[in-house]
């Protein structure tokens, strides 16, 4: 690329002269590429990403399966394990069945005490597992706990407490499995 200079030459003589110069500019050395290779290298190095992306794709999809495989075992054999704890209870529900139909005159105490037993047995079961009663009796009324399915008056106790409980609650680790289903003083 060229560029004009203009550039005044005084002489002796007290004339002037105008000259115009045109310099060329340096122009950098470029090396040349050999675009071919340069393309070839390119593609392969594109096409050994795209094989990778695709490999990680499927180890993710092969992850995902195999972990829903997995969780899916877990839950089954937590099932077992609790459907064993339950099956002395169905035993002795059998067996309380059968005692009260075989005999003639049923003792109405015995029956209680045998109800009772399996009851304790079924709640060392749950608890076993996890399963925990929710307090509400003279509690606050928590809607996280409780669900309240009427009101009633107590002029004893304050506005927002339980004064019953219609239907017991359960929690499991931490979370509510059942509300307990409540009667809220409400004195207004």
């Amino acid at each position: 690329m060229a560029e004009e200079k203009k550039v005044i030459i005084d002489n002796e003589d007290g004339d002037s002269a105008e000259i115009n110069l045109q310099m060329k500019q340096a122009e950098p050395e470029v090396e040349e590429i050999d675009t071919a290779a340069e393309l070839e290298n390119l593609k392969a190095e594109l096409n050994a990403k795209d094989d990778r992306y695709l490999r990680l794709q499927a180890d993710f999809d092969n992850f995902r399966k195999r972990t829903a495989r997995e969780k899916s075992e877990l839950a089954a054999v937590i099932e077992q394990a609790f459907l064993k704890d339950l099956l002395p209870l169905l035993d002795n529900l059998s067996r309380a069945s059968e005692a009260a139909e075989s005999a003639e005159q049923a003792d109405v105490e015995t029956l209680r005490k045998g109800i009772e037993m399996i009851k304790q047995e079924t709640v060392a079961v749950m608890g076993k597992h996890g399963l925990e009663p929710i307090e509400t009796l003279g509690k606050p009324f928590d809607p996280n706990y409780h669900q309240a399915v009427g009101t009633v008056k107590d002029e004893t106790k304050e506005d927002g407490l339980i004064a019953a409980e219609l239907q017991r609650g359960y929690i499991a680790r931490g979370r509510v499995i059942r509300p307990s289903m409540v009667q809220v003083v409400n004195n207004s």
